[in-house]
């Protein structure tokens, strides 16, 4: 479960209103395009000179995908899905060391209950296939030393009707730019592609299943996620099922 489309009622009925609709799903769907630079072998000279090494591709990620990949790009958190329609998934953070993508760690995860699609509607339980940006955090929880401008806010806070298991789903997250204003809190509720396209799509804590669409890591991945991503590195989430990952 996620939140992005409901939030609580309180005594500003409109106020409520907008904050459940930051909080209620995980869901929505405008990737963050660029290029996809590689660097080529190198041409022999007479024949005879070695060719320079090709620069690493990030595993599992097909041409379409990483045409979409920003240039500047130096940190990706890529999230492969196990199946089209499988909420169990692989969180593998990767950092670009002079041309090559190494990979940095990695965790088990979640998505969406009901896996992916390329056309994430609000409620559908499915997570957006895509590339977005990572630029906006926040939570429940004190900044754990993230550079990443992150807000702590009570407002966060999973209902208390939600199943307990759940309570502290958003004691960390960081926004998925998908259907999103960037440089606004993750739980802000514009969404510039309209309602039907669903939002507030997070990396956020774990609670053992699937999500409304967001992707979820332990609390211990979160505070690594946190403490390592970087605005100067221009970070990425690049999210499918593994399928449309490769294509």
């Amino acid at each position: 479960m996620g939140l992005g489309d409901g939030r609580r009622v309180g005594a500003a009925t409109v106020t409520s209103v907008l904050l459940f609709a930051a909080l209620a799903a995980c869901g929505g769907a405008s990737a963050e395009r660029g290029g996809a630079g590689m660097a080529g072998a190198g041409a022999q000279a007479g024949g005879h000179a070695p060719r320079a090494a090709a620069a690493t591709r990030v595993p599992g990620v097909g041409d379409r995908m990483r045409r979409r990949i920003p240039l500047a790009s130096r940190q990706i958190v890529a999230v492969y899905g196990d199946g089209k329609d499988s909420a169990q998934a692989t969180v593998v953070l990767y950092a670009k060391r002079g041309p090559n993508w190494e990979r940095v760690r990695s965790w088990p995860g979640h998505n969406g209950k009901r896996g992916w699609t390329a056309e994430h509607r609000a409620g559908d339980n499915r997570s957006p296939v895509g590339v977005f940006s990572l630029t906006d955090a926040g939570g429940v929880l004190a900044d754990p030393g993230t550079r990443l401008p992150y807000t702590r806010s009570a407002s966060f806070a999973a209902p208390r009707w939600w199943a307990k298991s759940h309570w502290h789903d958003f004691d960390y997250v960081i926004a998925i730019d998908y259907n999103r204003v960037k440089g606004v809190p993750p739980d802000d509720p514009t969404r510039p592609e309209g309602e039907e396209r669903g939002g507030g799509i997070w990396l956020h804590m774990d609670h053992g299943s699937g999500t409304s669409a967001c992707v979820s890591v332990s609390r211990a991945a979160m505070e690594d996620l946190l403490r390592t991503l970087d605005p100067d590195g221009h970070p990425v989430v690049v999210m499918g099922d593994r399928a449309a990952l490769k294509a």
